[in-house]
């Protein structure tokens, strides 16, 4: 999934701003995946809730085949919205695959869930390779359509993440990954009330959000400031190695230093990346920048998720977990959409100034968190001061 989406992210901006007569729309197709993903987000996790994850997980893979196919056929005839329906297939596959990460983190006991979360994402690391690689040698695969050979490229890993998913064993210890605990529990917006949950959402949120805006807009950016297109994959390369590789360590840190700390040196990074970016655009000021979002988006992504699995009991994840993937893809729909207008018409640095307040929201929402557990807590060392000073 990961490979097919660096894939995508890496040739779908460039060929839609070939494909469109409105430059400034060469982002919907991107925006078109992240809004499927968005609306599929609940009706996927309600399907896995009645038919396990396995399965949903396997009908999932017919919408990526379909897509690949319709973006391949459509770049041929020089169709841009044929081109961003099949990228809107490919995001209803996506939408049920976001849940790849909580279905590792119900196979393990509490304490192991970031790890187990991290191991997933790790496997970003393989797509950092393959998806930029696969976007750059295929793309001239078909003569006189530039990137379709990209997306037809696409069909086999769909095909392969098909066979694999049909090898899982689901009867594992403690064997819940595909099963529901029966029952409503609490109600939602008593879970929602939960400030952690709250700070798990609003992270999750901007955290990706700030990292789709950035990075849908990087290839036209480095385009329109004349970097070639290898220059860009690159670029994106780089990028999602930032994205994914933190995430052999991730976990562990999240248990040594906290979920917070994690919270808080995502948002560092992702000052550092918009810092950079205001800063210059040689390949060095690209490269910078990419990096740090990728590690950025892995601390905050990460960091949230590990949280979010602390604020709801086995009988509510179904509702828990849909509602905080509708709200985090809403946002990254938002963000892709808005990329190619921002790029197009107000310039890259205004891209890069958007993301202030998000970083701005996210760090403050920490602060308060933090603030209000440790208001909460009992102050032992000022009771033992207490006691020794009465001694």
């Amino acid at each position: 999934m990961m490979s097919a989406m660096t894939l995508i992210l890496t040739a779908t901006t460039l060929t839609g701003y070939i494909l469109a007569e409105d430059k400034s729309m060469a982002t919907i197709p991107v925006a078109a995946l992240f809004i499927a993903m968005m609306l599929t987000s609940i009706p996927a996790s309600l399907l896995m809730g009645r038919i396990g994850r396995k399965a949903g997980f396997m009908f999932s893979t017919l919408f990526g085949v379909s897509g690949s196919i319709i973006m391949t056929l459509s770049i041929i005839d020089g169709a841009f919205w044929l081109f961003t329906l099949g990228s809107a297939l490919i995001g209803i596959y996506n939408g049920f695959g976001n849940y790849y990460r909580f279905a590792a983190s119900e196979t393990v006991e509490q304490d192991k869930r970031s790890r187990a979360i991290s191991y997933v994402m790790a496997g970003g690391v393989v797509a950092a390779i393959i998806g930029p690689n696969l976007a750059n040698i295929s793309k001239d695969w078909i003569v006189s359509a530039p990137f379709a050979g990209s997306y037809a490229a696409l069909i086999v890993i769909y095909g392969l993440s098909f066979m694999l998913l049909s090898l899982i064993d689901t009867n594992v210890t403690p064997g819940t990954a595909d099963k529901f605990v029966k029952g409503e529990g609490r109600p939602l917006l008593t879970i929602v009330r939960q400030p952690q949950f709250i700070l798990a959402l609003i992270s999750g949120m901007f955290g990706y959000g700030i990292m789709t805006l950035v990075m849908t807009a990087t290839p036209l950016s480095m385009q329109n400031h004349t970097h070639d297109f290898s220059d860009t994959t690159m670029i994106i390369q780089w990028h999602v190695l930032g994205m994914f590789a933190p995430s052999f360590i991730t976990g562990h840190l999240i248990r040594r230093f906290g979920t917070y700390k994690i919270l808080y040196a995502g948002v560092l990074l992702d000052i550092v990346c918009v810092a950079t970016n205001l800063s210059g655009t040689t390949m060095t000021h690209y490269w910078i920048a990419l990096v740090a979002l990728g590690v950025g988006w892995n601390f905050l992504f990460i960091g949230a998720t590990s949280l979010l699995t602390e604020t709801y009991k086995p009988q509510e994840k179904v509702k828990t977990q849909a509602l905080n993937d509708f709200m985090v893809f809403s946002t990254v729909a938002f963000a892709s959409l808005s990329a190619g207008t921002l790029q197009h018409h107000f310039g890259w640095q205004a891209v890069n100034i958007g993301v202030m307040p998000l970083l701005a929201i996210i760090l403050v929402t920490i602060i308060w968190v933090t603030n209000k557990e440790r208001r909460s807590s009992p102050d032992v060392s000022g009771a033992e001061l207490q006691t020794e000073s009465e001694s």
